[in-house]
């Protein structure tokens, strides 16, 4: 009997480290955080700085390794539970963009720095979500993705909760975690009854998709909407954008910055997979595109009009997240060329934007202590030169022109456009109206900043204090300057889809 199943045991053997040719990236992870946590413990007291600069050398090297690989054809990795392939490595060179801003942002952050905790840890727990989230994007097997969807929630609750100064802080930290668990639960709950009805786990298996085909059409759609509230919990889209406004607010600004970009990447290259795999069954009730464009429809309205009401800057960001996830469902709705370039180039200048905003608004609030929108009165005499790179942040983001936010929200907008012209389809065209309109609506809210520091007086004596310019307002400063320098050459990210 044993010797059956020898040939099995020497083929997954030899298909085990064959993959780890292609796995070097998630191997420099592993080995960076194992030596985060023992610098951290052994060399932090000697030399403070060890963990930030061994964080920076590991992204930088994961982000190299990861540009070798850029070209490759479709290659399954252990067995079929990963799959590497163009796309996936975008995610990863996305994630080491993220990755590399969130350790400056935490470098440079006073309450981080001075916190008793330190930052050691934060960068342990910042390389193992990295891990997940390039896992995540590889993965070909249900199991696979449950288990990388957790790996990547767990780190970003211990980030939420990671100083929990006070009762707002801890309260966000635990509605996070209260939300994500009930979520993963629902998600876990249909992937068993995916299994139970197919008797695989693997996306692209043909029996998979064979016995998808054979289940009753209720059936089949309870099972895969539990799975996807998990992924929609990520990417925080209508009905399930509840806890972002008050976790982004309660949580240290760097972590606001990072749940607001790279969980929510990943999880729109998990609704790839799933949009694929829908697609290829033979279940004509199954319209994704209209479910889709429901949600985008309802988080642009949701995102934008909310966001006209808040006067916390951080909420206010937090809303306008929901309504550029929103937008950036449009680019689901074209062929996968087409539509994932557009969705990818809008993801590099999204992760920009939203990292240089936030960047500004905890420089503001370390250095003044203000935290709400009407406190921005005659801000642009004391920062003068970072508010004019914040202006040029918000016209990015609300998709203006001189900046490369219009070059992004362009494309979007042309792949939809195209797809209407191709289909016909009445829902996308009024996804596209409602995308115009909801980015109108963000003027609203995005130019209340230039407006209260520019055309108002100051009426806070927390205004006048010293300002001082740190390596925090350079870095968002360059960011800013980035982003008109990509309206120029947009071919230096496009070269790469």
């Amino acid at each position: 009997m044993m010797n059956e199943y020898l040939p099995l045991i020497s083929s997954s053997i030899n298909d085990t480290i064959a993959s780890f040719t292609y796995f070097k990236s998630e191997v420099t992870l592993v080995v960076g955080f194992l030596l985060v946590i023992l610098s951290d413990l052994f060399l932090s007291k000697k030399f403070p700085h060890v963990s930030f600069g061994l964080t920076i050398g590991i992204v930088l090297s994961v982000m190299a390794q990861s540009f070798t690989f850029l070209n490759i054809e479709i290659t399954p990795l252990f067995g079929g539970m990963l799959i590497m392939d163009h796309l996936s490595i975008l995610f990863k060179i996305l994630f080491c963009l993220v990755s590399l801003l969130f350790v400056l942002f935490i470098r440079y952050n006073r309450s981080l720095l001075n916190h008793e905790k330190g930052t050691g840890d934060l960068y342990a727990i910042l390389l193992a979500v990295h891990l997940g989230m390039n896992l995540m994007v590889m993965s070909a097997n249900l199991l696979m993705v449950f288990m990388t969807l957790e790996m990547v929630s767990l780190g970003s609750y211990l980030l939420v909760g990671y100083i929990s100064r006070d009762q707002k802080q801890s309260e966000a930290s635990m509605k996070y975690a209260l939300f994500g668990a009930v979520c993963s639960a629902i998600m876990l709950y249909g992937i068993s009854l995916l299994y139970g009805f197919t008797g695989s786990l693997y996306l692209n298996d043909t029996t998979f998709i064979t016995g998808l085909n054979n289940i009753p059409p209720m059936a089949l759609v309870v099972a895969l909407t539990m799975v996807l509230v998990g992924v929609a919990f990520k990417l925080s889209v209508v009905p399930l954008h509840f806890w972002v406004p008050d976790v982004y607010e309660g949580a240290p600004t760097p972590v606001t910055a990072f749940l607001s970009t790279a969980p929510k990447i990943a999880g729109f290259a998990l609704l790839i997979k799933f949009v694929v795999l829908i697609n290829a069954l033979d279940h004509t009730f199954l319209d994704i595109k209209s479910i889709l464009a429901s949600i985008a429809i309802a988080s642009m309205v949701l995102g934008n009009f909310a966001a006209i009401w808040q006067n916390n800057t951080k909420r206010m960001l937090a809303y306008s997240s929901i309504g550029h996830t929103g937008f950036m469902f449009m680019a689901l709705f074209v062929a996968p060329g087409q539509g994932y370039n557009a969705l990818i180039f809008y993801m590099f200048i999204y992760v920009i934007m939203n990292m240089a905003a936030f960047l500004i608004v905890d420089e503001i609030e370390e250095q003044t202590g203000i935290q709400n929108l009407d406190e921005y009165r005659g801000l642009g005499r004391q920062f003068s030169v970072l508010m004019v790179c914040f202006v040029l942040i918000l016209v990015s983001l609300t998709g203006l022109p001189p900046t490369v936010g219009f070059t992004a929200k362009f494309l979007v907008f042309s792949t939809a456009l195209d797809a209407y012209h191709s289909s016909g389809s009445l829902i996308i065209l009024v996804m596209i109206i409602i995308a115009a309109i909801s980015t109108l609506v963000s003027l609203f809210y995005y130019f209340k900043i230039p407006l209260n520091a520019y055309l108002k007086e100051s009426i806070s004596s927390s205004t006048d204090v010293r300002i001082t310019t740190t390596a925090k307002a350079y870095l968002s400063m360059f960011l800013a300057f980035l982003l008109l320098l990509l309206l120029v050459f947009p071919s230096l990210i496009q070269q790469f889809l």
